[in-house]
């Protein structure tokens, strides 16, 4: 019996294992056939980088350009151009997107603020500029670049030869340089093809510019030299811009230059372009809880009135508002516990007690309305006037500060968190839509554009070689971060060695692909490869590691982040390569056997071990049946007659 269970058992087993055997090697070529066909893309997180900045009160706060005049296009069908934002307001201080700047581009991640004019990146000429993010602008290598000559309508330099540049900001920093013109592309989520431009090539910088990780300044504010200003007058966009900044924890967001899809429930306000040379609202009420603030309308209307900045971080009140504002929250927050703050350099208003999860917040602080001239207001959430205190667990602080002695009204990006903006320049007016930034695009009722195939292939590295109209893209965004299940990373490496040379090195290029990205090698899959005489094209996948179903999103931002972000460094001896086409794509689907597989192997092994046990237990019992039994010495026996010997 205990044979013919262990022959059942083992039977059974084996057509189980080689079952899920057969399972898996289908799921894995499903897999690799689900990548090499042209499926939507999974949707990932903008991601920020994680840069240990202090978080300094008056860091952005820019020193402005003059007023310009205003220019109005007529009503028509004009393209836009959808740009990515990365980084966090408050980890960094600011938010940037990417521009590529000449023929082949060069690619510079640069801060958006709508109180500057300029867009200027680091010359290869300068000597007095920081280490940034990418490398300087080298106008040597772009085909299309040509130098502002010295004219009537721009300052010159001491040889009168070329325009240049100078902006003083007001944390006491400067950038000054030469203006250029070249080919600016906004990328592949951009309808707007790439179009000449004017912009500074830094030769100096000082103070915060100078040492911060962003490469430069990306100008939107009101002036000639605006890139809001170029385009309009080109007549290649509407007189219009937004900006979506991501919420709290969450970073990245979006920025359209051009106009978009009008939203029906979005507040606006009239901007006044002769008020201020800056974007400015007419903000006449703050209610708190509900309850309106005692304070006069004309307190928003001092100095320059109420202006709008994303190139500041905070937000600024007058002190005949700050006072009320801030009593008003000590009201409503009076079961918190008041707590220093996290820099002793600074006297901030912060509280504990509140818990970590950000979503929670409005169950311990209030809500707070900004109320415009016309009746019109917005709600402020406390994301948008907090920040969390970056030494206590479960703290945060007022991110809205008493403006010193100025009456001007400076609202920093803090106070749009979670809000598309939408600076309407055509017809004098800014609008306020609450929403998710990292959904804008599903609730605009749009999707981004597919990203071609770069075709160039004489590179020194990933940014520099491709035409404008192929600038790299990355990623969108997912609905919520939860939702992102990522099976793979998908990516393109052009190299110029055939595959006769590369092919005795691939194992060791896989290694440094794994090290680069700071992965398992065991994850590092080469898929396929296309060979010239000259070239290679690989097609590789990071997968998830052998203990796990996906990849998490913490994983694929940093491994997306050092592909998109010049993170990625081979060693020389594989030559010039070029990283393009990055994608990322969802598990397969996985069968009901798929799915429970190691539970039935469970299963079955405990099945064998039940059938051996019983199987013993009945033997043994068998044999003790067999044994001789033997009689108690006491036991009555029948007499037997004794028989006579025989003679």
């Amino acid at each position: 019996m205990m044979a013919w269970a262990i022959s059942l058992a083992i039977i059974f087993f084996a057509a189980v294992v080689s079952s899920v055997v057969s399972l898996s090697i289908s799921l894995h070529q499903d897999s690799l056939t689900f990548v090499n066909n042209s499926s939507t893309a999974m949707f990932l997180p903008l991601y920020f980088n994680q840069h240990n900045h202090q978080q300094q009160h008056h860091r952005h706060r820019r020193h402005k350009e003059g007023i310009f005049g205003r220019r109005y296009l007529q009503t028509r069908s004009t393209p836009n151009a959808r740009m990515p934002l990365h980084d966090d307001l408050l980890l960094n201080g600011y938010y940037t997107t990417r521009l590529w700047i000449g023929t082949p581009p060069q690619r510079f991640a640069l801060i958006v603020d709508t109180g500057s004019t300029v867009t200027y990146v680091p010359c290869s000429t300068c000597e007095q500029c920081g280490k940034h993010q990418d490398p300087k602008f080298q106008p040597d290598l772009s085909n299309t670049y040509q130098p502002v000559k010295c004219n009537i309508d721009c300052t010159c330099d001491n040889d009168r030869e070329q325009c240049i540049y100078e902006r003083q900001y007001a944390e006491m920093s400067s950038s000054s340089g030469v203006l250029g013109e070249d080919i600016v592309s906004f990328g592949n989520q951009s309808d707007l093809k790439p179009q000449r431009a004017v912009f500074g090539c830094e030769n100096m910088e000082t103070g915060d510019l100078y040492s911060q990780h962003a490469d430069g300044i990306m100008g939107l504010g009101r002036g000639d030299l605006s890139i809001v200003d170029q385009l309009v007058e080109k007549g290649v966009i509407s007189d219009s811009f937004s900006l979506c900044y991501g919420g709290m924890d969450m970073g990245g967001g979006a920025m359209v230059l051009g106009g978009i899809s009008p939203v029906a429930d979005m507040a606006f306000t009239r901007s006044d372009p002769v008020r201020s040379p800056y974007y400015n609202i007419e903000l006449n009420e703050i209610h708190v809880a509900g309850k309106k603030l005692a304070i006069n309308p004309k307190v928003f209307d001092g100095k320059h009135g109420t202006v709008l900045d994303s190139g500041t971080t905070y937000a600024y009140l007058p002190e005949a508002a700050f006072g009320p504002f801030k009593e008003a929250i000590f009201k409503e927050a009076h079961s918190l516990k008041k707590i220093q703050g996290p820099d002793p350099n600074y006297n901030d208003i912060c509280f504990s007690g509140a818990g970590s999860d950000a979503a929670q917040l409005s169950k311990a602080f209030p809500s707070v309305d900004m109320v415009f001239a016309n009746g019109q207001k917005i709600l402020l959430s406390p994301e948008n006037y907090l920040f969390r205190h970056s030494k206590v667990h479960g703290a945060y602080c007022l991110g809205i500060f008493q403006n010193g002695k100025d009456p001007t009204t400076l609202l920093g990006g803090i106070i749009v968190r979670n809000t598309l903006v939408t600076y309407d320049r055509e017809h004098e007016k800014i609008g306020f839509w609450k929403t998710n930034c990292s959904e804008l695009w599903e609730r605009l009722n749009s999707s981004p554009a597919p990203p071609p195939l770069p075709s160039d292939t004489d590179g020194v590295n990933s940014t520099t070689n491709v035409t404008p109209t192929l600038a790299p893209t990355e990623p969108p965004l997912p609905k919520t971060p939860g939702e992102a299940k990522i099976g793979l990373i998908a990516f393109s490496m052009l190299f110029t060695k055939n595959y006769t040379e590369l092919k005795p090195h691939i194992p060791e290029l896989a290694q440094s692909i794994a090290k680069e990205l700071d992965v398992n090698a065991s994850q590092v899959h080469l898929m396929n490869f296309t060979s010239t005489e000259n070239d290679t094209l690989i097609r590789w996948a990071i997968l998830p590691a052998k203990t796990d179903d996906y990849i998490s999103n913490t994983t694929a931002m940093d491994i997306i982040s050092r592909l998109n972000e010049n993170r990625f460094h081979l060693p020389d001896s594989f030559g010039k390569y070029k990283l393009f086409e990055v994608n990322i794509e969802p598990p397969p689907e996985r069968t009901w056997w798929e799915q429970h597989y190691l539970a039935l192997v469970v299963a079955f092994i405990a099945m064998i071990v039940v059938g051996l046990v019983a199987s013993g237990t009945w033997l043994i019992w068998k044999r003790n049946q067999s044994l001789i039994s033997y009689k108690p010495v006491d036991e009555v026996v029948a007499e037997q007659e004794l028989q006579p010997l025989q003679n």
